[in-house]
């Protein structure tokens, strides 16, 4: 069978910096038994091609000769050539699917491209594509035409799918039918460890996302403050690229933490690991989550988590992980508090996560896309009238 995955970028040549590690592992297991061609939006300014994991990576890229760089519409011009793209590869050897990881313009290039083949294309949630958040500027569905233009993308797959069931709920709040399909970790290049007793009266915590404002790191330091204030001992290390240009290391400053928190930087996935593996606990404080990744590696790694109840973490409390509502320092501070307090708990907590992301591991994922592919294509049931508008 001959695949086209689309994407906007998360496949780097070199396999290790600039990647998405569950969409790497997907890509492989699916290149062991089939073609798959991956159309990368943004990996390199210019466009290349290059072999990984097994995978044909043809990347679209940024630049356009000729053109000015305040192009009124850069999103047409890049729809517009990955659909070129495709349709070049299906010519050499024709495609039986397509499948969007994301949604969004990866989704209207997916139906673009596969209505003009007239063949089957899949939507994969993996962001923030149904989600409003105006005041941080977040979100996929904060203008009517992103709203009907998702609408009918989705409606005209052949299936639609999303790592959680806090998405599988968006979705069919829309009308929308979809498939639960978490990306889960490639055990092969992470292997697991086993759940172990904390070594240190220190609480060795950890937190892994970029420092943007949908991970919200503000409300993460706020809560350390308050640990600080309850007398809790605790080490932070914050691992990820800075894209605030300094603001939360000088709210750790203003708030009297620095000294306990250290901001590490990105980290690849080699780096990282030892780093996870040390921890005691893993915490998020995301307004928004598809999954997050990091919580199935850490759970992985025998971690537990604490976190903001969006994507996993909502699935998983209060067995395999303790939460609080988005934005709330207090609780998660808590919630924290609880675990520190509570070797017990904590030991509980890891077993019961190590269990869930070991069962639904790459494998599994790679394994679920597949059967997606090979089901019946069903029809979803038609939304309300202005369901997509909602």
């Amino acid at each position: 069978m001959k695949i086209g995955i689309i994407l906007p970028g998360g496949v780097d040549r070199g396999g290790e910096e600039r990647v998405i590690p569950a969409f790497l592992a997907l890509i492989e297991r699916l290149a062991r038994h089939h073609d798959v061609h991956v159309f990368a939006f943004h990996q390199e300014p210019h466009p290349a091609r290059w072999t990984l994991r097994g995978a044909h990576i043809h990347n679209i890229g940024d630049h356009r000769p000729g053109a000015s760089p305040k192009r009124r519409n850069p999103n047409a011009w890049l729809r517009w050539r990955t659909t070129q793209a495709i349709l070049k590869e299906h010519r050499i050897a024709p495609f039986n699917l397509l499948q969007s990881l994301f949604s969004g313009t990866c989704g209207q290039v997916a139906a673009i491209a596969a209505t003009l083949l007239r063949t089957p294309y899949y939507v994969h949630i993996a962001g923030g594509e149904l989600v409003t958040l105006h005041d941080i500027g977040y979100g996929g569905r904060r203008r009517l035409r992103s709203r009907v233009s998702e609408a009918a993308v989705l409606r005209g797959a052949a299936g639609v799918s999303a790592a959680s069931t806090p998405i599988l709920d968006s979705l069919h709040a829309l009308g929308i039918k979809a498939q639960r399909i978490p990306l889960g970790v490639d055990v092969d290049r992470w292997p697991a460890l086993a759940p172990r007793p904390r070594t240190s009266d220190v609480l060795k915590l950890i937190h892994v996302a970029s420092l943007n404002p949908v991970k919200d790191q503000a409300t993460l330091l706020r809560a350390l403050a308050l640990l600080t204030a309850q007398g809790v001992a605790f080490e932070m290390n914050i691992i990820g690229v800075d894209t605030l240009d300094g603001r939360i290391q000088a709210l750790a400053d203003e708030l009297g933490i620095a000294s306990r928190v250290h901001f590490l930087g990105f980290r690849t996935q080699a780096a990282l690991r030892p780093l996870l593996a040390e921890a005691d606990l893993l915490v998020m404080s995301s307004r928004h989550e598809a999954g997050p990744l990091v919580l199935l590696e850490a759970a992985v790694l025998g971690i537990p988590s604490v976190g903001t109840a969006v994507g996993h973490y909502a699935e998983w409390a209060p067995h395999a992980a303790l939460t609080a509502e988005p934005g709330d320092a207090q609780g998660l501070a808590d919630a924290i508090t609880r675990i520190a307090s509570d070797e017990a708990l904590r030991q509980k907590l890891a077993t019961a996560a190590h269990y869930r992301a070991l069962t639904e591991d790459a494998d599994a994922t790679a394994a679920a896309f597949m059967r997606l592919y090979t089901a019946p294509h069903y029809s979803r049931a038609a939304p309300a009238p202005d369901a997509h508008l909602r």
